[in-house]
């Protein structure tokens, strides 16, 4: 791999090979101890400069995030990518209040890669500390990690991090070019620039009744340079954050004019199937192309790197259809044998050893187990291997024309895409050009560069014709970076009163953050503890005396990547179940029992509360019904959630869910409201249908057939309730997830008295 070269995102970033040094030990997991390269960034350089955002003639750019039309309006700058969470609204709601620009002529751009875009909140992911630990190692460790992604100029929409990351900077353009607005019209007018005000756009002197708009203004502001510091409004103040806005992106998707990827079609446009060895770590060994070539409409058939085959044609259709008559052998490698069985064995096999990582330890929990007596509650709990199965699969349209390569990708890493493409081409960096269109949905797969560097690469033996890279359904759903497969081993002794007096935690899974790292940066890649494994599982909220967590790591052929709220996904399933099997052990009611191990976590209980309550938790049921109840933080927000269940002729059928929230100060309810139903929604399928299983090294699952998905007609009802909070704001399109599957699994033990401890959560096992 060649080094990264600069370009106009990374060389104004000062990427230096010690700062991607410690990026990478992030990455795996790592814990930092310091680093010397890189400072905080101060107000004036995450303002950026206005050129990042290149205004066109009829457009002035006050600084990186927002460009004024001749005609007044406002242009904000976006640097996430749109994959259905409403970021594009809420992050332009984040300049127009602190602007007091007119949200009727507000629109968005997609930013292009720049210092100032960095997603310095993303690293925040990677630190093993509860997001309401504020002891001085970790507001420390926060301020290292932020610096750190702030340096490395990481434009990345994932973690829940996009408002997070956006606040404190968005906030600041708005109202550092509102200032500078107010100025130029003080200018102008010979007046004193605090007798001035802003409404919807327009500067006023009340005293004068004069007024100028922003069009009017913006020349003038640009050549004046901000007068000291800002300040940001009061909440008191918030005209639109906290209101339900209407969402930017919604009237495109509703008329049909949205453009996602698999939309572009660039004019004289190829079309590209690929089939992908089905084994993991196989690759081709032969196949006919001389009746493919003579397909119609057909013009290349060739082998992608030594493990796929690609048909390329003038419509997909007859691209799709040319590969699925070419007869294509296969030598299969050192996996063909590998199934499911073998891969639950060697995580038993991890449990059963000694060693791990131990990511929390207070007092001596293992011994406390041990000592004469004591009568431990033990359980084993399993996760299976989880498909993304985004609605929109994956693609990628690529151009290489005059050294130069032009990607239309939904991605949510433009700038490793970008890098990882160049790298392919054989080109700098500051020779590619992304758009990146509409996501239709990514949940951590469109975190991955595959299709950009196959696209590439495609594009390369189609020098000035654009091709399109179409994955088929199955393709997308057996080439994955699947949410790994985990086991967890628990172990509690109960006091007199019933609570845990000592706990002890064992979870083997594969390592999510290697895996990324010696895909995306294998230079950089170390086996080092991962915190993405474990996480949800040592961060346990409830007050227990004496307490083990330890990390073992698995590796398998099969490869892994992040799946929307990453081992949080699984790690709330495991905790929250045998938390619950504790409470029924003990006798006690699970919402009390709960409530009386977090008198230190006030923000937690809270939301449990809130859910429980809007609940009805305690109240009578219908005959057939129960309730179960699951707690968990993830992504700087606490999330609650209670489910209300009964079996239909056997099987689980989920009729309500009561979801309660504590995200800090919210953007905009009606986003973070379908946010949770989404996130409950996605998680709710995968505990009741999710799992990729192997057999002869392949996944057998290849559509949603046999990957079923929630209907409508099985749809519960959602309540989201927000806890009111006027602190910073944490994640929200992920904390939804985790919490569903153990309430739905501890409502079923309510009612059937049977304990499911693997997911998914089938009748088989019920009926067992």
């Amino acid at each position: 791999m060649k080094p990264w070269k600069s370009s106009s995102a990374n060389a104004q970033a000062g990427v230096s090979r010690r700062a991607l040094l410690i990026a990478g030990a992030v990455a795996g997991g790592g814990l930092l101890l310091g680093v010397a390269a890189t400072r905080a960034p101060s107000a004036q350089t995450r303002l950026g400069d206005p050129a990042d955002f290149a205004p066109t003639d009829s457009q002035v750019a006050l600084n990186a995030w927002i460009k004024i039309e001749r005609d007044g309006r406002v242009i904000v700058a976006v640097p996430r990518s749109e994959m259905g969470q409403g970021v594009r609204t809420a992050l332009a709601m984040l300049v127009a209040e602190e602007l007091d620009a007119d949200w009727s002529r507000v629109s968005v751009e997609h930013a292009q890669g720049a210092r100032a875009y960095a997603n310095a909140a993303l690293l925040l992911n990677v630190l093993p500390v509860s997001g309401d630990d504020d002891s001085l190692l970790a507001r420390l460790s926060r301020g290292t990690v932020q610096r750190l992604g702030y340096a490395l100029s990481l434009q990345v929409t994932g973690g829940s991090s996009s408002v997070r990351d956006a606040w404190e900077p968005m906030r600041l353009a708005g109202a550092t070019a509102r200032a500078l607005l107010v100025d130029a019209a003080a200018r102008r007018w010979s007046v004193d620039a605090k007798a001035c005000t802003v409404e919807q756009g327009v500067v006023l002197h009340a005293e004068s009744g004069r007024r100028a708009d922003f069009g009017e203004l913006a020349a003038e502001a640009a050549a004046l340079e901000p007068r000291g510091e800002v300040a940001l409004k009061p909440a008191s103040a918030y005209r639109l954050i906290g209101k339900p806005v209407p969402r930017q992106d919604i009237p495109a998707k509703v008329d049909g004019t949205a453009v996602f990827g698999i939309d572009v079609r660039p004019e004289g446009l190829r079309y590209a199937a690929i089939r992908q060895c089905p084994v993991f770590g196989g690759r081709v060994a032969a196949f006919d192309e001389q009746a493919t070539r003579k397909r119609r409409g057909v013009s290349d058939v060739f082998v992608l790197g030594d493990t796929a085959v690609v048909v390329l044609a003038d419509s997909y259709w007859r691209a799709r259809s040319a590969l699925d008559a070419l007869e294509i052998r296969w030598d299969e490698g050192p996996n063909a044998q590998l199934d499911s069985a073998q891969i639950r064995a060697q995580l038993k096999a991890a449990l059963d050893g000694e060693g791990g990582f131990g990511f929390r330890s207070e007092g001596d929990a293992p011994a406390a187990l041990k000592q004469a007596g004591a009568k431990p509650i033990e359980a084993v709990y399993e996760a299976p291997f989880l498909a993304h199965a985004a609605l929109e699969p994956i693609n990628c349209t690529a151009l290489f024309e005059d050294g130069v390569l032009t990607l239309w990708c939904s991605t949510q890493v433009p700038v490793l895409a970008r890098w990882k493409a160049a790298d392919v081409a054989g080109i700098e960096m500051e020779r590619v050009t992304l758009h990146v269109p509409y996501l239709g949905g990514g949940f951590g797969r469109r975190l991955e560069t595959d299709m950009a560097e196959q696209a590439a690469a495609i594009a390369l033996r189609s020098p000035g014709r654009p091709v399109k890279l179409v994955w088929s359904r199955e393709e997308d759903m057996q080439h994955d970076m699947y949410r790994p497969v985990a086991m967890a081993r628990f172990a509690a002794l109960l006091g007199d009163k019933g609570l845990p007096e000592a706990w002890v935690n064992r979870v083997a899974a594969p390592s999510v953050s290697l895996a990324t790292t010696e895909r995306l940066l294998p230079k950089m890649a170390s086996d080092m503890p991962d915190k993405n494994q474990i996480e949800g599982a040592f961060d346990l909220p409830y007050a227990i005396p004496q307490l083990s967590v330890q990390q073992l790591r698995v590796k398998t052929p099969v490869p892994v990547g992040s799946w929307r709220s990453v081992g949080h996904s699984y790690n709330a399933f495991f905790t929250e179940g045998f938390i619950d099997e504790l409470a029924h052990a003990a006798g006690q009611d699970p919402f009390a029992y709960r409530r009386a191990l977090l008198a230190e976590k006030p923000r937690h209980r809270a939301v449990l509360e809130l859910a429980a309550t809007k609940a009805g938790w305690g109240q009578a049921l219908p005959a057939g019904r129960a309730r179960g109840i699951a707690l968990h933080e993830s992504f700087g927000s606490w999330c609650a959630q209670v489910a209300e269940v009964s079996l239909e002729q056997g099987e689980p059928r989920v009729h309500r869910v009561v979801c309660a929230l504590d995200c800090g100060i919210v953007v905009n309810p009606d986003t973070v409201a379908a946010q949770l139903e989404s996130a409950i929604v996605y998680g709710l399928s995968a505990a009741l249908y999710g799992e990729i299983t192997i057999k002869g090294g392949r996944v057998e699952q290849g559509n949603f057939p046999s990957q079923e998905v929630v209907r409508m007609a099985q749809m519960p009802k959602i309540e989201v309730h927000i806890v009111p909070s006027s602190a910073p704001p944490g994640g929200v399109g992920e904390p939804g997830t985790p919490p569903i599957a153990p309430a739905v699994a501890n409502a079923l033990f309510v009612l059937t008295g049977k304990r499911l401890r693997r997911l998914p959560l089938r009748a088989a096992d019920l009926a067992a």
